[in-house]
């Protein structure tokens, strides 16, 4: 399989022209579990998670995410250069990633929402445990105009947890919460306290050698926001995170990510003005030297076949444009 894998690495010129030029694939994790979880089994595994960090170690030039962007305007890339990051800051980076990464021998730079540092929860885990927890057969939020959803088996919890999370994403974040913790009091679910990192996870990963890098405070969509607001989202992401670490944070990612939609121009200029080095979108594509340094691509692989891994990735970088204006 390796040979196979090689055999189209070195082919990929012939499908992505610039394969082999000065061009950063830049690859966004959030959560690896220890085995497949029932219900969100799109997290991958401890094993499947491990082969892919062989597969990148073998085939591409891994490194930090702040040398490849320095490179990339240098123009100094090695063929083939690629940085691996995490958004969010689950605890599992540093229960299950970190023990592959340093068995592996690859860095890894990661993009921390440090207000839920110490037992905070992002509110898609709220819908996802709610779901895991109730023995109701079905969904309702009414508040928010959700409901009633199925949840008479597994297929149909595992569907009601992209459909919820979908539609919640354009609720107001204080009344999701609120309904939200209402109906996890209702359903008498236990929501746990222990998904997202510590301060010292943090600093585990700080002085481990990888990247820690700033998303905001509680990960809103910047677009639905009064821009002072996150102004302060972000400056105090970057506080917490650098006395946590006692070091510079210098990178930063724009939660959910999507160009036009999720951030526009002005919070380009933000970022830009608050003295970042560089800021990363969700958008599909890889970083060439033209490239807008506050608004470079990452994109996920998710095939779990080593050679559609490897296919993607060569057919990632034909994609260059991806930018707000």
């Amino acid at each position: 399989m390796s040979i196979i894998i090689k055999a189209i690495t070195e082919l990929g010129g012939l499908v992505a022209p610039g394969w082999g030029g000065p061009r950063l694939s830049v690859l966004i994790f959030h959560r690896v579990a220890e085995t497949v979880d029932p219900l969100v089994p799109g997290i991958p595994t401890r094993a499947a998670f491990r082969y892919k960090m062989e597969l990148l170690r073998d085939n591409f030039k891994v490194m930090p995410l702040t040398e490849g962007v320095r490179r990339l305007a240098e123009g100094s890339l090695p063929s083939r250069a690629l940085s691996i990051t995490f958004d969010d800051g689950y605890r599992d980076n540093v229960t299950t990633v970190l023990p592959v990464l340093r068995s592996v021998g690859i860095p890894a730079t990661f993009f921390v929402a440090s207000g839920y540092l110490n037992g905070g929860r992002m509110w898609n885990d709220d819908v996802i445990e709610i779901i895991r927890q109730t023995k109701a057969e079905s969904f309702s939020l009414p508040e928010l105009g959700i409901g009633p959803i199925s949840l008479r088996d597994l297929p149909a919890r595992r569907t009601a947890i992209d459909t919820v999370i979908e539609r919640l994403k354009e609720a107001d974040p204080a009344l999701r919460q609120e309904a939200l913790h209402e109906l996890a009091r209702e359903s008498q679910c236990r929501l746990p306290d222990d998904l997202m990192m510590t301060d010292d996870d943090v600093r585990t990963l700080h002085e481990a050698g990888m990247e820690i890098g700033c998303h905001t405070r509680t990960h809103p969509i910047l677009t639905r926001i009064p821009l002072e607001v996150g102004e302060a989202e972000i400056t105090g992401s970057r506080a917490d995170l650098e006395r946590i670490i006692n070091a510079p944070v210098r990178l930063f990612a724009f939660p959910n990510g999507i160009p036009g939609y999720d951030y526009d121009a002005r919070h380009v200029d933000l970022v830009r003005r608050l003295g970042f080095e560089a800021a990363f979108s969700t958008a599909w594509g890889v970083s060439t030297s033209g490239s807008d340094r506050y608004q470079l691509p990452r994109f996920t692989p998710w095939d779990d076949s080593p050679l559609a891994f490897t296919a993607r990735l060569i057919l990632s970088r034909r994609q260059t444009r991806y930018a707000v204006s």
